[in-house]
C-alpha cells in the first residue's frame, strides 16, 4: 500500500513538471495547465478515486504556502499601497462572501445562509501565483502588480477567517454576530501575537546562532507550521500568524541571510511553492469523480449551472468593487488625490479581470470536515467542492487567457513616476563603483601602487563609472543595450565553453572530483548574475 501510495505521489509530481514545460513551450501560464492538467489525469483510465483527510489539507498545504505569500512580498510596495491593498482585502472578501451568500441560498435548494458564507468564504481570494504568472513578460503597471500581491495576502487571511467561522456555524447550527465579532477581534490580535513571538524568536536564532544554510534553510521551512501549530493548538488564528510572522522575517531577511544562505533559501521557495500548488491542483482533480458522484440530489446538468452563474457574480463583483475602491476614496478624501496619481479607468478593469482563483481556494473546499459534530455527513459538501473547482477553472481559463488580451489591447501605461528597473540598475550600480573607489583610496593606496591586481580592481570600477556617466548624460555614440547584450551572449558562450572543459577534466580523472565541482558552482553562480541582468 505505502509503495502504491509512493509511486502515485512520484507520477504526479513527474505529471506537474511536463504540464510546466509544456506551458512553457506554448507561454502559457502554468496553472491554467494544472487545473486542466488535474481534471485530465482524473479521466485517465485506471487512475484511482482518492479522498484526502480534510484536517491535513490546512495542516500541510496552507503554512508554507501563505508563508512563502509573505515572504516573497514587498513590504515597501504594501505600504505604499495599503489602501488600496486593504481595501480590496477585507472588503472584498466581505461583500464577495455576503452576495454568494444570499444567492446561492435562494437558488440551491436546501442551501442555508451559513453555507452560502461557507461558499463565499471559500471562493472570494484571489491567487497572486496565477496573476503574476499570467502577466509575466508583460507590460503591467507596477502599481498593479504591488496592489494584486498584497491584496492576494490580505484575500488568504480574510477568506481564511471567514471559512473559519462559517464552518463552525454550520458544524454547531448557530451564529450570534456579535460573539462572533469578539471572537474575530481575539483570533487575530493573539494570532498575530503568536507569529510576531516566534518569528522574534527564530529571528535571533537565526541571527547569531545559526549562520550556515544547512541550518537557515529547514528552519524557515519548518517557521510556518510552528507559527500555525503552536495559534491553532491556543484556538487563535493560525492564518494570521504565518501572515504577520513570514511578514517580520522577510522584512529581516537581510540581517540574517548571508550570500549563500540567500540563494539556497530562495530556491528551495520557488520549489517547494511550486509542487504545493501544483500537488493541490492535481490531488482535487483525482478527487472530483468522488465529487460528482456524491453531488447526491443535483445532476450534474445543475450543478454546473448554479457553478457558471456563481462564476459570473463572482467575476462582476469584483470588477465592481475594485472601480469603487479605486475612485469612492479620491470623490471623498482629498488626501487621496494628492498623494495618489490618478490611476486612470484601463488599470482598475485590468486589476478586477486578474482575479484568477487559485489553490488557496482549493486547499480550503478540501478542508471542509466530511461530517457534522453529531456524526451526520457534511451538508452539501460535494457539491460545494465542485462549484469550486468549476469557478476556479472559469476565472483561471477564461480570464487567465484573456488577461494579457485585454493588456494589450487597453495599452495600460504606468500610472505613477516610476523609473525603470535598467535605469534604476544604473544609477546604483554608478554609485556602489564610486563607494567601492573612495574605499580603495581610503584604505589601500599604498596596495594599489604595489600590487598590480589591487590596483586592476580600481581601474575596472573607473571604467564602470566613465560608462554609467557617459550613458546618463547621452554622450555614447553607441546603443548601449547592445553592447550590454553582446557582452551577455560572449560572456555565457566562455561559461559553456569552461563548463565542458571542466565536463572533459572529469573524465581524465586528474583532478579532485570535489574541486571540479567547486569550480563549476562558481560558473553557475556567474550565470545566474548574467541571466539576471
Amino acid at each position: 500500500m505505502i509503495h502504491q501510495n509512493l509511486l502515485l505521489i512520484l507520477t504526479l509530481f513527474f505529471a506537474m513538471a511536463m504540464l510546466y514545460l509544456l506551458s512553457q513551450k506554448l507561454k502559457i501560464s502554468y496553472p491554467i495547465f494544472l487545473v486542466v492538467g488535474g481534471l485530465g489525469i482524473s479521466l485517465l483510465p485506471g487512475m484511482p478515486v482518492i479522498s484526502i483527510d480534510p484536517d491535513l489539507v490546512f495542516l500541510i498545504f496552507l503554512p508554507p504556502l501563505l508563508f512563502e505569500a509573505a515572504w516573497n512580498t514587498s513590504w515597501q510596495s504594501f505600504w505604499r499601497w495599503r489602501r488600496s491593498i486593504l481595501s480590496l482585502g477585507f472588503g472584498l472578501v466581505f461583500f464577495t462572501s455576503l452576495a454568494i451568500a444570499y444567492f446561492s441560498a435562494n437558488i440551491i435548494p436546501g442551501f442555508t445562509l451559513a453555507l452560502g458564507f461557507l461558499l463565499g468564504g471559500i471562493i472570494s481570494p484571489p491567487d497572486a501565483v496565477a496573476a503574476t504568472s499570467v502577466l509575466k513578460g508583460l507590460n503591467m503597471p507596477k502599481r498593479g502588480l504591488a496592489i494584486l500581491e498584497g491584496e492576494s495576502l490580505v484575500n488568504d487571511a480574510a477568506s481564511l477567517t471567514v471559512f473559519r467561522f462559517a464552518t463552525a456555524a454550520v458544524l454547531t447550527g448557530q451564529f450570534i454576530l456579535q460573539e462572533a465579532a469578539v471572537s474575530f477581534a481575539e483570533l487575530a490580535v493573539m494570532g498575530v501575537f503568536v507569529g510576531l513571538v516566534i518569528a522574534h524568536i527564530l529571528y535571533f536564532i537565526l541571527r547569531f546562532w545559526a549562520r550556515s544554510s544547512s541550518i537557515t534553510t529547514p528552519i524557515t521551512l519548518i517557521a510556518p507550521y510552528l507559527m500555525y501549530i503552536t495559534a491553532e493548538e491556543l484556538e487563535w488564528s493560525g492564518v494570521l500568524a504565518v501572515v504577520s510572522g513570514g511578514l517580520f522575517l522577510s522584512f529581516r531577511s537581510r540581517e540574517f541571510l548571508n550570500y549563500h544562505t540567500r540563494i539556497q533559501t530562495k530556491e528551495v521557495w520557488e520549489t517547494v511553492g511550486f509542487l504545493l500548488n501544483g500537488f493541490v491542483f492535481i490531488l482535487i482533480g483525482l478527487e472530483l469523480p468522488l465529487i460528482v458522484e456524491g453531488l447526491g440530489d443535483y445532476s450534474r446538468e445543475q450543478a454546473v449551472t448554479y457553478a457558471l452563474m456563481i462564476s459570473a457574480i463572482v467575476i462582476v463583483i469584483r470588477i465592481v468593487l475594485v472601480y469603487l475602491s479605486t475612485f469612492l476614496p479620491r470623490i471623498l478624501s482629498r488626501r487621496v488625490r494628492r498623494d495618489e496619481n490618478h490611476p486612470g479607468y484601463k488599470l482598475p478593469f485590468i486589476i478586477g479581470w486578474a482575479g484568477m482563483r487559485g489553490v488557496v481556494s482549493l486547499a480550503s473546499a478540501l478542508a471542509i470536515p466530511l461530517t457534522l459534530s453529531n456524526g451526520e455527513a457534511f451538508p452539501h459538501r460535494n457539491l460545494i467542492l465542485f462549484i469550486t473547482f468549476i469557478v476556479i477553472l472559469v476565472t483561471l481559463v477564461f480570464q487567465g487567457l484573456t488577461l494579457p488580451l485585454f493588456l494589450r489591447w487597453l495599452k495600460v501605461e504606468e500610472v505613477d513616476d516610476y523609473t525603470p528597473a535598467e535605469e534604476q540598475f544604473e544609477v546604483i550600480r554608478l554609485q556602489l563603483a564610486r563607494q567601492s573607489v573612495a574605499y580603495l583610496e581610503n584604505y589601500y593606496t599604498k596596495e594599489m601602487s604595489e600590487v598590480d591586481a589591487i590596483r586592476r580592481i580600481r581601474e575596472q570600477l573607473e571604467r564602470t563609472i566613465r560608462v554609467s556617466e557617459m550613458a546618463e548624460s547621452g554622450d555614447l555614440n553607441i546603443d548601449l543595450a547592445s553592447v550590454k547584450k553582446l557582452y551577455k551572449r560572449v560572456m555565457l558562450e566562455l561559461i559553456n565553453l569552461r563548463r565542458n572543459a571542466l565536463h572533459l577534466l572529469a573524465e581524465e580523472k586528474r583532478y579532485d572530483e570535489e574541486v571540479l565541482r567547486d569550480m563549476e558552482h562558481n560558473l553557475d553562480l556567474e550565470e545566474a548574475r548574467l541571466n539576471k541582468k
